[in-house]
């Protein structure tokens, strides 16, 4: 099966893009990972203002009532940019859970978490959102932070433990997690594209014994193997936004974790040394990537989930 974005898909895409080009987005990154969430707000705010936010809530509350396939878009994009914050949360898991006059404020721009325990037990950056949700077995209650945050492989990535507050209100949440699940595998993807066009990129200037490094070999193999790697996670992804199935969301989250970790330890091979440094840009990606493999379940997981619909042993 062949997959193509729509005109309308890639003029949103070609907008996201053009709108995060205007930001130091490595910049942005470092300043959130030390707690300086200024310059994170005005690229939220800014991807608000796109829609980004509302994509998955009803036209009548301010939303965009968008299909699944917009919101694979959006995701991708946030990985090729490696955005922080809560945005799995925000425009994915949470239009489907929470009651309407939440989800009209999600949808102009305020910024929510959730803790889904147990395949996501910790809320992300619930000390910046303005919302914060815990799932429990009674339903979606409001959650508090119960302790210091979690650390992180990703530093812009600050997990915190949510005690249920109030009381809950019965939800139906599968949907809305396949949904969060699907967001994290197209990140995933945009993350793994991002990295494979810099290393190649890298490969193509950097010289050592009189020629690029590019031209050997050894670097050339492994480099096409990640192009084959995400270019076979890709229609996974697609289909699961086509027919957003349990079955079709956990091969895709495999399918883009897997991708997303081989292609993020060969760009760290082939960029040497460098590669290795916080200071180095492609740092940003690599963390991402490792933090977000084991985000919204992890391989097993999701493989357990793919063996299960099939009818067979696990």
């Amino acid at each position: 099966m062949r997959f193509e974005l729509s005109q309308d898909q890639v003029d949103f895409q070609s907008a996201l893009r053009s709108q995060l080009s205007d930001f130091d987005l490595a910049s942005v990154n470092r300043r959130w990972a030390g707690g300086d969430h200024c310059a994170g707000r005005e690229v939220w705010t800014a991807l608000a203002e796109l829609g980004v936010n509302g994509l998955m809530v009803p036209q009548r509350l301010g939303g965009a009532e968008a299909s699944a396939a917009e919101l694979v878009v959006a995701f991708e994009t946030i990985g090729w940019a490696v955005l922080p914050g809560p945005w799995i949360e925000t425009v994915a898991a949470l239009p489907g859970l929470v009651e309407d006059p939440v989800a009209e404020r999600l949808a102009a721009g305020e910024m929510a978490t959730l803790a889904a325990p147990p395949h996501t037990p910790l809320a992300l950056d619930a000390d910046v959102a303005t919302h914060r949700f815990v799932l429990t077995e009674e339903g979606l209650a409001t959650g508090l932070p119960a302790g210091e945050s979690v650390a992180s492989v990703d530093p812009t990535r600050r997990l915190f433990d949510l005690e249920a507050s109030g009381p809950a209100h019965l939800v139906e949440a599968a949907s809305s997690l396949d949904l969060a699940t699907l967001a994290c595998a197209a990140e995933l993807l945009g993350c793994a594209e991002r990295v494979l066009a810099d290393s190649v990129a890298y490969v193509k200037q950097r010289r050592q014994f009189g020629r690029e490094i590019g031209s050997y070999q050894a670097i050339k193999h492994q480099l096409a193997d990640c192009r084959i790697a995400v270019d076979f996670a890709r229609p996974l992804v697609w289909g699961a936004a086509l027919d957003p199935t349990p079955q079709a969301v956990s091969a895709a989250k495999v399918g883009a974790a897997e991708a997303a970790y081989r292609t993020a330890r060969t760009a760290l091979q082939v960029h040497g040394a460098i590669g290795y440094t916080a200071e180095f840009d492609l740092s940003l990606w690599l963390t991402r990537v490792r933090a977000l493999v084991g985000a919204w379940g992890t391989p097993t997981v999701h493989r357990r989930r793919v063996l299960e619909s099939l009818g067979a042993p696990c």
